[in-house]
């Protein structure tokens, strides 16, 4: 999938791919799925033959399209890949397409833009309350008491299920409300303390940080072809 404006959400069982404008979110198959787009969104969707998707990674994955992925893609779900009246590209012509694009995902690195899902009881009981309130400020230590888990044992969850620090884990999270609302057009002050932020500039740095530009160029972004669609476009592989 690849968001051409707004901000889709993937949810797998292994847990959530945020995928801001420009990014790509690779899923492979066997993965049940689903999505939802927020704010103004232009969604487009691709297929990966298997001799293709072999090639990249056998787990959810998001990564930023570089210009050429971009044009690539955007080719591939534009009229001549879905619109009878123009005519299409030949199926050898969609296969070197395809394989283009394969290659520009291969020159790039996965972006830190997904949320792993917690598998113990206690660490998705703390994953409910960040989620419903990413601005609340509790410590580790706090939050476990009411799941009944010392610090000690929630950080080796983390450590051991997610990969990161709580630190880490809820910063992330707060990214994610964060790109949420951007879409939806809220202004950068009023998102940073929604999520958590004492101040707009620590914010702005965490944020650019994960997500590879600012929240205000995140918001101001605009959809780079005049016939931008507003409804998911699917191409299928060839054959």
């Amino acid at each position: 999938m690849y968001a051409a404006a707004g901000v889709l959400a993937v949810h797998t069982e292994r847990g959530t791919s945020i995928v801001p404008a420009n990014r790509v979110a690779w899923t492979p198959a066997g993965f049940t799925h689903y999505h939802r787009a927020h704010g103004d969104t232009d969604m487009r969707i691709v297929f990966l033959p298997p001799s293709l998707a072999r090639l990249v990674p056998d787990h959810p994955a998001v990564f930023l399209a570089s210009d050429l992925a971009r044009e690539v893609l955007l080719a591939l779900t534009g009229p001549r890949g879905h619109d009878d009246a123009v005519p299409g590209y030949s199926r050898s012509a969609r296969a070197r397409l395809l394989r283009v694009l394969v290659d520009e995902l291969h020159e790039t690195h996965e972006q830190p833009l997904h949320l792993p899902e917690p598998r113990d009881d206690r660490l998705r009981a703390i994953a409910r309350t960040l989620y419903e309130t990413p601005a609340d400020n509790s410590t580790l230590a706090e939050l476990g008491k009411t799941v009944g888990a010392s610090t000690r044992t929630l950080s080796r969850l983390l450590r051991d299920e997610l990969g990161m620090t709580f630190y880490e884990w809820r910063t992330q999270l707060r990214v994610y409300h964060a790109l949420v609302l951007l879409a939806e057009g809220h202004d950068t002050s009023h998102t940073a303390h929604a999520c958590g932020w004492a101040n707009p500039s620590g914010f702005i740095a965490a944020f650019t940080t994960i997500v590879g530009t600012t929240p205000g160029r995140c918001r101001t972004r605009r959809r780079t072809t005049a016939d931008a669609s507003r409804l998911p476009t699917v191409v299928k592989p060839p054959g």
